[in-house]
């Protein structure tokens, strides 16, 4: 319905150009296209999934910073109920944190680090698919340019075909800009992913050393 919509409003002189500079790539621009498709499809994904709020909150960040003080007081009953519910990554780890406190503080961190490698995996969905598209689609724009040089010179050296040959470099040209034009901002939106990952990474890094060492002399001066 949509598709009909802004295809009855759109120019048809525009649809046609577009149609034509897929048409004249030849039959590259098909993995091409599906190249895009994918890196859209993991974008938008990525931009759902790879959010603060599905990964360390901003209030569930300022209370865990304040956990020494729960702790302390016993008023960690409602912190707890969130850690257990587990809908984000922090409290995830922090739940982890929590049921092995009775442990040395060694066994807590690699317990942490553990589920914190389990997470980060998690964060991590989609960008080898991106990886995938930034290393095909220029190979094949390329591959797409050398056959468009084997009919250019295949007619050139039989005949003087102006129409292989026009066809010929329009491939070349059509598949090079196309295969370019998908791994272009697929790189850009990778490098940010990829950076945004590591900056939360980073910062559930800090929190857990603070949830670990909290828990650890909690328990240690409970105990004395």
């Amino acid at each position: 319905m949509i598709t009909q919509i802004l295809m009855n409003n759109a120019d048809p002189q525009a649809w046609e150009t577009v149609w034509n500079f897929f048409k004249n790539g030849g039959w590259f621009m098909v993995p091409i296209l599906i190249c895009s498709v994918l890196a859209v499809a993991v974008v938008a994904y990525k931009i759902m999934t790879l959010t603060k709020s599905l990964i360390i909150p901003s209030k569930l960040v300022s209370e865990v910073e304040k956990i020494e003080e729960h702790l302390e007081k016993g008023s960690l009953n409602g912190l707890q109920d969130q850690f257990t519910a587990g809908e984000t990554s922090l409290a995830r780890l922090c739940q982890v944190a929590l049921h092995n406190a009775g442990r040395t503080q060694g066994e807590v961190q690699e317990a942490v680090q553990s589920a914190a490698r389990e997470e980060i995996v998690k964060m991590n969905t989609g960008m080898p698919t991106l990886e995938v598209v930034i290393t095909i689609a220029p190979l094949l724009g390329l591959l797409g340019t050398a056959s468009g040089l084997v009919i250019v010179f295949a007619s050139v050296g039989q005949s003087a075909d102006h129409a292989s040959v026009g066809q010929g470099i329009a491939m070349a040209l059509n598949t090079t800009v196309a295969g370019l034009a998908v791994a272009v901002p697929t790189v850009i939106a990778h490098s940010h992913f990829n950076r945004k990952i590591e900056l939360m990474a980073a910062r559930l890094e800090v929190l857990m050393g603070k949830v670990t060492s909290a828990c650890h002399q909690h328990v240690f001066f409970k105990n004395r």
